[in-house]
């Protein structure tokens, strides 16, 4: 398991940018995670995702947020107060958007999500990859990679 979640997070990387000197550094579980933590993780991870990101509610979310809240997208800022920052403007900014998350992965710390959201109705919106890092039920680090949908497609494969 823990050599897909290296090549899903190797693909990540390089959508993002990041450089391997910087991705190796990475830190992957010191020891195994069992599958009930693991499922535990998934679950706060969409109850987490579901609060903050279609609620919009910053206090809600919070409490699956850790002390040392590392944020990787460039245009969110670090820690829990970037992370306030930011779901105030999505409720400001987009009011009515909303995401379905179409997968979920976990494999050790890490549970990836594979999300459709829509920020206006009506849009055909995005296709979002979210990488969150747990330790001890909390999201502690976070990484994503976002592509618009496009109009037309070179393939029939759709991407969900």
């Amino acid at each position: 398991m823990k050599k897909s979640l290296l090549v899903s997070l190797s693909f990540l990387a390089v959508a993002l940018g990041i450089s391997w000197a910087q991705f190796k550094n990475i830190p992957f579980s010191p020891k195994p995670v069992s599958r009930e933590i693991m499922e535990a993780n998934k679950k706060a991870a969409l109850e987490f995702y579901d609060l903050a990101i279609n609620k919009k509610d910053y206090e809600a979310a919070s409490k699956y947020i850790g002390a040392d809240y590392i944020q990787h997208n460039p245009l969110v800022g670090d820690g829990k107060d970037g992370f306030k920052a930011f779901l105030a403007m999505l409720k400001r900014d987009f009011p009515q958007s909303h995401s379905e998350v179409k997968r979920v992965f976990a494999d050790g710390d890490y549970v990836i999500i594979h999300v459709h959201s829509i920020r206006v109705p009506g849009a055909r919106g995005r296709a979002i990859f979210d990488c969150f890092r747990f330790d001890n039920g909390k999201v502690v680090e976070h990484w994503d990679t976002i592509q618009d949908i496009p109009e037309k497609s070179a393939n029939t494969n759709g991407m969900f």
